[in-house]
């Protein structure tokens, strides 16, 4: 086999490598986006599934003297209990009443581990309601 076969055989056995890990860390960072009411009402098919799950943090439910924080976060109709189990920081915003993004999987006890959280307070990003406009 001459230099240049080598080249081109060495060549695309990279690019199939590098394409299959480039496939492998997409599907293993897809996450999906639902609700506490849609994970509710079919919490058998996401057995397994990364998901990004989105609720409001129940007032006086964040337990923080367990060595991984536990929190239940709801929608209007269902509620689950939340493990942290990521390594990131707590934002500031996350806190009783807020609104909340939980990234992670169910644990075979039926509790969501989250791998991250992302919070907001609600009442920081509602538009000031102006008399003088009405």
């Amino acid at each position: 086999m001459g230099a240049g076969k080598k080249f081109w055989v060495g060549g695309l056995i990279i690019v199939a490598a590098l394409g299959w890990l480039g496939f492998v860390g997409f599907q293993e960072s897809k996450a999906y986006y639902i609700t506490v009411d849609e994970f509710s009402s079919l919490r058998g098919e996401y057995a397994g599934k990364r998901l990004k799950l989105a609720g409001d943090v129940v007032e006086g439910s964040i337990d923080r003297s367990r060595p991984q924080m536990e929190f239940v976060i709801s929608s209007p109709r269902s509620s689950i209990r939340v493990r942290y189990t990521g390594a990131d920081i707590i934002p500031d915003t996350f806190t009783d009443g807020s609104k909340a993004l939980v990234e992670g999987t169910v644990a075979p006890d039926g509790v969501f581990e989250a791998r991250r959280i992302e919070a907001k307070c609600a009442s920081k990003y509602e538009a000031e309601y102006d008399e003088r406009t009405s």
